[in-house]
């Protein structure tokens, strides 16, 4: 699979976004400065197939991928009835040395 096929999109909410901002608490954990970027990926994905293939597309360096699907949701319409599509997420946190990546620094 080409780094195309990994990342299908961004997810662009609040929550999503929230991560791109250092922490103002002064915490000394690793992610307290921010660079975690979310992104649609196929169900078949694996994080080493996501690193690489965020890696290729934005020129940066990985930390850590964490991966989180969603069951599809059961919905009626009268009396059918079906689920919407099952997907799932990747949270990318970024190295400190490494670049943001551009397309989200617009976001900011």
């Amino acid at each position: 699979m080409t780094p195309e096929d990994i990342i299908l999109k961004p997810v662009l909410t609040e929550k999503a976004t929230d991560g791109l901002q250092p922490d103002e608490t002064g915490k000394s954990d690793r992610t307290s400065y921010g660079k975690k970027y979310t992104f649609v990926v196929p169900k078949s994905a694996n994080k080493t197939q996501i690193k690489i293939a965020v890696e290729k597309m934005f020129g940066v360096q990985v930390q850590s991928v964490n991966t989180s699907t969603r069951r599809g949701k059961l919905k009626r319409m009268g009396r059918n009835e079906g689920y919407t599509p099952t997907t799932k997420k990747a949270i990318v946190q970024l190295t400190e040395k490494s670049k943001p990546i551009a397309f989200f620094d617009a976001l900011q």
